[in-house]
């Protein structure tokens, strides 16, 4: 595929069963995905999510290498979101096109070349897509967020044959201690299944939050109706599921909301137990040991703790890197005018 000239196109679109079937074939070509790129993702209340789709492919000799949805709101064009905060709320990470393995390096500046070409748009909005994505878009940069990302090489822990063998000692210690307490080496963690355990979830993730002052991730209706609907398109083939951590008297600890393709596990969500006595063994913890250890035997290449700075993901993780939350600015609009002010401002006033 690589010495095949590249043609690029970009059309509205009308019909998303369309779109799935050309999706979920490319899917079968890729290579390094993660669920929020599938189509189980994607596709989830497409209709609802998408007010004004726009739908980039780029052929290489007439076959099909890369792909991208987009939403044009406003003069901007959002990648895989629809630039609206409550239809966002989902909150997608390690977003981006999607690329037959054998897709050339032009691919990407093409595919985005093209999505620059959708009319009225001033600005690409690239929301939780890895660093480099965002140079491959083109125009200059906008408003930019890093947020820290932590995994652990599931590899290593297969290699060391125990969860716990990266740790530092402190953390290796104290995680042996409240693993005693939810039985030792006979702990598990229970498959809860079906909308009725998705809603045992949402309610324990909402009190603990509640308590806290906080909304929680599940305050939205929307957010709730789409995990719902997401749940039905991905539990029966593993990609959506939750777990259980049960106290030693047999009460709900700790839950994990889990995302699961190819060898990628991403903890989407979890939701810790409000009783002081139970929080007291540290059942999030346990639950993510618990969950590493399984991802492992499974023989899964990743466990991913999303975006986002917490003690535990550092405690827990293997490795880091970064996702950005970027607009990339039609060069000369005045958007881009706008933005240069405002660093040049800050640059002042730094000094």
């Amino acid at each position: 595929m690589h010495e095949l000239p590249l043609e690029a196109a970009v059309e509205r679109v009308t019909d998303f069963d369309a779109v799935g079937r050309l999706w979920q074939s490319l899917q079968q070509e890729a290579s390094g995905l993660t669920l929020f790129r599938s189509w189980t993702w994607v596709g989830c209340l497409a209709e609802e999510r998408f007010d004004d789709p726009w739908l980039v492919t780029v052929t290489a000799g007439g076959r099909l290498c890369a792909a991208a949805l987009f939403n044009r709101r406003r003069g901007t064009l959002c990648l895989g979101e629809s630039g609206e905060s409550e239809r966002d709320s989902p909150f997608v990470e390690h977003n981006g096109p999607i690329l037959a393995a054998d897709a050339p390096s032009a691919a990407l500046p093409a595919l985005f070349a093209a999505a620059w070409r959708v009319a009225g748009i001033r600005r690409l909005r690239l929301g939780g897509v890895a660093p480099d994505l965002a140079g491959e878009a083109g125009g200059a940069p906008g408003e930019t967020l890093l947020r820290p990302l932590f995994w652990v090489d599931l590899a290593r822990v297969r290699q060391a044959g125990d969860a716990l063998a990266h740790l530092s000692a402190n953390t290796r210690a104290q995680l042996r201690r409240a693993l005693k307490a939810f039985g030792g080496e006979a702990a598990r963690l229970e498959p809860a299944a079906g909308e009725e355990a998705l809603g045992r979830f949402i309610a324990a993730h909402q009190a603990w939050w509640r308590a806290r002052g906080q909304p929680g991730a599940f305050a939205n209706p929307f957010m709730r109706r789409f995990h719902a609907e997401l749940l039905a398109r991905g539990e029966a083939s593993g990609e959506v599921s939750l777990r259980l951590l049960r106290g030693p008297d047999g009460r709900p600890a700790a839950w994990l909301y889990l995302l699961r393709y190819g060898g990628h596990i991403a903890a989407y969500q979890s939701a810790l137990s409000c009783d002081e006595d139970l929080l007291r063994l540290k059942p999030g913890l346990v639950a993510h040991l618990l969950a590493i250890a399984e991802a492992a035997a499974e023989g899964a290449a990743c466990y991913d703790f999303l975006a986002g700075e917490a003690r535990y993901k550092r405690s827990l993780a293997t490795h880091e890197g970064a996702l950005v939350w970027t607009d990339r600015l039609k060069p000369a609009s005045p958007d881009h005018l706008v933005a240069w002010l405002r660093r040049f401002a800050r640059r002042l006033l730094a000094r």
